[in-house]
């Protein structure tokens, strides 16, 4: 994959997933939302297990594992349809996509330039710190053109 598109496609991404960041601040209910949701509607766990076609009992647990982060995201799905709800599933990374590769191809070229600069100390040949400043950001330049997965090796 060429650099340029896999630069749109961290950009598209970042895009998609910048919408669900308001949502970091906002916790769910300690209970569950499929509890906190069933009796907002007034409905009891056998009306709501009945409306589902499963047992008082399995609603109940199933309410306690969404409350405890242990329920799969196939059931949670089931659940919040038969509340008249959708889930909305995401995964939002903590600072932009962009810069994690960024930081990432600066980190590599970091270690690169400074292992050869230390190397050229000992020989007392060290080049200046702005010099080191450039090669660091030439460095992270070829690797931002290059294929991405090697920044991750």
């Amino acid at each position: 994959m060429s650099s340029e598109f896999n630069h749109l496609r961290l950009e598209q991404l970042q895009e998609a997933v910048a919408a669900y960041g308001v949502l970091l601040a906002k916790r769910a209910p300690s209970r569950g939302w499929l509890k906190e949701i069933r009796e907002a509607l007034g409905r009891t766990e056998r009306q709501q297990a009945a409306r589902l076609g499963i047992s008082s009992s399995t609603l109940h647990k199933s309410e306690q594992s969404e409350a405890q982060e242990r329920i799969s995201l196939a059931q949670l799905r089931k659940l919040a349809d038969g509340l008249d709800c959708d889930l909305v599933y995401a995964i939002v990374p903590r600072q932009p996509l962009t810069e994690v590769v960024q930081n990432r191809a600066k980190q590599l070229a970091q270690e690169e330039v400074h292992g050869v600069a230390h190397t050229m100390s000992l020989e007392d040949q060290r080049p200046t710190d702005e010099r080191i400043q450039k090669q660091v950001a030439r460095r992270a330049d070829e690797l931002l053109r290059g294929k991405w997965s090697h920044l991750w090796r």
